[in-house]
């Protein structure tokens, strides 16, 4: 069953409370989140990926945290890191109508570069993030990162352990679950 944007906007709300203001709800809807594709040619490579991909990493970072009882500088982070791990795709791409229906391309005036920290960036300004929260954005993609990163992944991962939580989250949605 489609969710509405209403019911997303709603389910944004809540995972953000205490965290986003209704400034940020707001921004993150002008700015695409809802219809953004999360990728050019993986996983959500179709209008409104970015937000269901989103929240399934918030989903699975939030269910790991109670099977393997995680502790979080604030109880909101799961929702809040899960949502808005990639906000830098909601720069990256554009949704191109073609004949036979619409494709994604590289958004070729992108303001940033980067991925966490791109999304880091984007986010400065609109929402108060924790320190660990801050790091599980911009190491979430783990390994997968240029390997002169290696080091401060390690560090960041011995300094806060859910790094890693959020890196298994986010690649259990997008690897296993293909959302």
């Amino acid at each position: 069953m489609e969710m509405t944007l209403e019911t997303k906007k709603d389910i944004v709300e809540d995972m953000l409370a205490g965290a986003g203001t209704s400034e940020t709800l707001k921004w993150l809807e002008r700015a695409g989140y809802y219809t953004a594709p999360a990728s050019k040619g993986h996983h959500g490579a179709q209008e409104g990926a970015l937000f269901e991909h989103s929240l399934q990493v918030a989903y699975e970072l939030i269910n790991l945290t109670d099977r393997l009882e995680l502790k979080w500088e604030r109880r909101e982070s799961p929702g809040i890191i899960g949502l808005l791990h990639d906000v830098c795709k909601m720069d990256d791409y554009l949704l191109k109508s073609t004949e036979g229906g619409q494709e994604v391309a590289w958004n070729q005036e992108r303001a940033w570069p980067g991925h966490g920290s791109k999304s880091l960036i984007m986010l400065m300004g609109h929402i108060e993030l924790t320190e660990e929260e801050k790091a599980c954005i911009m190491y979430h993609m783990g390994a997968f990162v240029d390997s002169k990163e290696w080091e401060f992944y390690s560090r960041a991962v011995k300094k806060y352990p859910n790094v890693l939580y959020t890196h298994t989250a986010d690649m259990i949605a997008s690897q296993i679950k293909g959302v």
